[in-house]
């Protein structure tokens, strides 16, 4: 067989300890390192010292992060490897030890390495990701303090569709003090809630005692720790996507996409689309790509693969906005597909769709044109008369259809 790199090593990442497997035109030379960043120094040197041009290893959870990040300094080229496609080559013995295996696939070019971005969008996902766990957390934490109030048979969400809101936090805090009656408290609200103070009254009107205040006061700290830490994650991220900011305007004129889901995607993607030769390449790095398992005429599932699922969650969450957001392309895409395959199939598909999108638009440069609702009706406007007539027909009715004046 061709061997296209002479000189590179397999790295077997474990916990505790690396497997290195160095192979060139005179053998092959196995050396086991630790995982300290002395230990990645010396292996670093030792690659260095043999001239190795490229290191291959799997991507085992975040064990390969730091030794990436030691390699990746030196210049070497270095491919992060999917273990699936490490299984899927055929020809492996099992008394192979798994460093031996990855630098035998290496040296003759049959390992392609998954998309690493540079160390500055690294560090822009890490923070990104984090901001999203917050907002979860806050999420989490809002549905516990609903938990309580319903506990304490405290109605108050049944009443304002924002229980912490500005009028609601004022009133949980009323709640809490137990120096306010439930009239008082009911004269707390503000906006649309004032139309509802007789139903307000009601609702505050519960059995709270002391056990149910130190929660709701504590969830209440915890949820304005949580405010603090993602304005503070916010203003970071804002200054590192200032070269972004282009990118981020022209995303934000998509259905669906805020400048918060247009920070999410990018930081995962970049703005470099070269990297994926078609947008369906694009499609399924994102997960958004359905499989297909068939056999003997058999559909069996369609279910999407394994990719980027922080950028597929923040494409499902846009489409979930987009089918929404009446008198757009997306939203009609959304109900015509919901009536034949179901609601989850036809978010799959707009959140596709918005992909596709997002691939065209970073490639070429160009900002966003909704198709408009009747793009369907226009692109299939004979297949639409065809199908109208044969319906009105099965109804017992004659057609005649004439073109207008």
């Amino acid at each position: 067989m061709e061997i296209i790199n002479p000189l590179c090593c397999g790295l077997d990442i474990h916990k505790k300890t690396i497997a290195a497997c160095f192979i060139s035109p005179g053998g092959k030379e196995i050396r086991s390192f630790g995982t300290m960043t002395e230990d990645l120094l010396e292996l670093a040197d030792w690659l260095l010292q043999n001239k190795c041009e490229i290191v291959a290893m799997e991507s085992t959870g975040v064990y390969w992060k730091p030794i990436y990040n030691v390699l990746e300094a030196t210049g070497m080229k270095i491919l992060v490897v999917n273990a699936h496609h490490i299984k899927a080559v055929p020809g492996r013995k099992t008394d192979v030890k798994d460093a031996e295996w990855i630098a035998d696939l290496l040296k003759h070019g049959l390992l392609q390495g998954s998309f690493i971005p540079d160390r500055d969008q690294r560090e822009l996902r890490e923070l990104v990701r984090y901001r999203t766990k917050l907002t979860q957390e806050r999420s989490r934490e809002v549905n516990r303090i609903q938990k309580v109030l319903e506990g304490a048979n405290i109605k108050l969400g049944d009443v304002a569709t924002d229980v912490m809101g500005k009028s609601g936090q004022d009133m949980l805090r009323a709640l809490i003090s137990g120096d306010q009656s439930p009239q008082d408290m009911a004269q707390l609200a503000r906006g649309k809630l004032k139309c509802k103070k007789d139903l307000l009254e009601k609702a505050l009107t519960g059995l709270i005692g002391a056990h149910q205040k130190m929660l709701l006061r504590t969830q209440l700290q915890h949820i304005d720790f949580l405010n603090e830490q993602i304005e503070v994650l916010g203003q970071e991220i804002k200054e590192r996507m200032r070269s972004f900011e282009e990118a981020i305007e022209a995303l934000d004129g998509i259905p669906g996409i805020s400048r918060t889901n247009a920070e999410q995607i990018l930081c995962e993607t970049g703005i470099d689309m070269s990297r994926f030769p078609t947008h369906r390449h694009f499609a399924s790095w994102a997960a958004l790509c359905p499989g297909n398992n068939e056999s003997a005429g058999k559909r069996k599932s369609g279910r999407t693969r394994k990719g980027n699922m922080s950028l597929k969650a923040a494409l499902t969450q846009a489409a979930i906005s987009a089918s929404r957001t009446k008198g757009t392309y997306l939203n009609v895409m959304y109900h015509r597909l919901a009536a034949r395959r179901g609601k989850n199939k036809a978010i799959v598909a707009v959140a596709h769709a918005i992909l596709v999108t997002i691939y065209h638009m970073l490639k070429n440069g160009s900002s966003y044109h909704d198709l408009g609702v009747n793009h369907f009706n226009e692109i299939n406007h004979q297949a639409t008369v065809k199908r109208s007539i044969k319906r009105l027909e099965s109804m017992g009715y004659k057609v005649t259809v004439e073109p207008a004046a």
